[in-house]
């Protein structure tokens, strides 16, 4: 089994998503290839790792991403509500992730977007790509795309992909329309005649996300080049040596 391993918000199902606990524990892992995180906007206008818009369910807090500075959101407990064992673990920055990810695993930047919400905030991203030499070891993806349109504006060499949960037969065009080759897609949808046109427009597809070691084993022997995202590692090195 050789197909890549993406850790979904970290290894997410080990320690709590989108913190460095939980970067550090996929990076843990040797075969693990990239790191797919959130970002959203701080206050002061940083690009902070969470996936929530709502700080309630992983920091216990009330308001919103956006109502804080990066500093205050790194000071939150974002780890108790995981295990006690995580308590005080923050909200990172992605400076921070980028931090400890360079020259050890690449990163799929996911845009929480919605809708304009953050305005400038694809700007951000990429110029922090850029300055840490990371625009050729990092995709964007976002469900919205006119985030992908401005990247794809500001730069013709970082990476874009949609995500989705369809596959609609006119996929290879939208992708090609927005400029983008990356393809982030619900396990579910994935089938040979999928995979085949991606590889005929030179489209690499990861299928989000697999948690079950059979359900691994059965997508790889669909295409070794298939990203699989899972928030289990460990479980996919389970699957990876039963394909031994």
């Amino acid at each position: 089994m050789l197909n890549p391993c993406v850790a979904h918000r970290g290894a997410s199902g080990l320690a709590p998503e989108n913190t460095m606990a939980a970067f550090r524990e996929a990076l843990s892992f040797p075969f693990v290839q990239w790191i797919e995180l959130d970002v959203q906007m701080s206050k002061d206008g940083i690009p902070v790792v969470i996936h929530d818009d709502s700080l309630r369910r992983t920091a216990r807090v009330a308001g919103r991403v956006h109502e804080f500075t990066a500093e205050q959101l790194g000071k939150m407990d974002a780890g108790s509500w995981f295990d006690k064992s995580f308590a005080g673990e923050g909200i990172p920055t992605l400076q921070q992730v980028a931090d400890a990810t360079i020259g050890r695993c690449r990163l799929n930047v996911e845009l929480k977007t919605y809708g304009g919400r953050y305005p400038g905030m694809e700007k951000k991203v990429v110029e922090l790509l850029y300055q840490n030499g990371l625009q050729h070891d990092a995709v964007i993806t976002s469900f919205d795309r006119e985030a992908l349109r401005t990247v794809r504006e500001l730069s013709k060499e970082v990476r874009t992909g949609l995500i989705l949960d369809a596959s609609p037969w006119t996929l290879v065009t939208d992708l090609e329309r927005l400029g983008a080759n990356f393809l982030s897609v619900g396990y579910t949808r994935v089938t040979d005649q999928l995979l085949a046109s991606l590889r005929a427009a030179r489209v690499d597809v990861m299928a989000w996300t697999v948690n079950d070691a059979p359900m691994m084993k059965r997508l790889a022997a669909l295409d070794s080049a298939l990203m699989i995202c899972t928030n289990y590692p460990d479980r996919f090195a389970q699957a990876k040596n039963e394909s031994i």
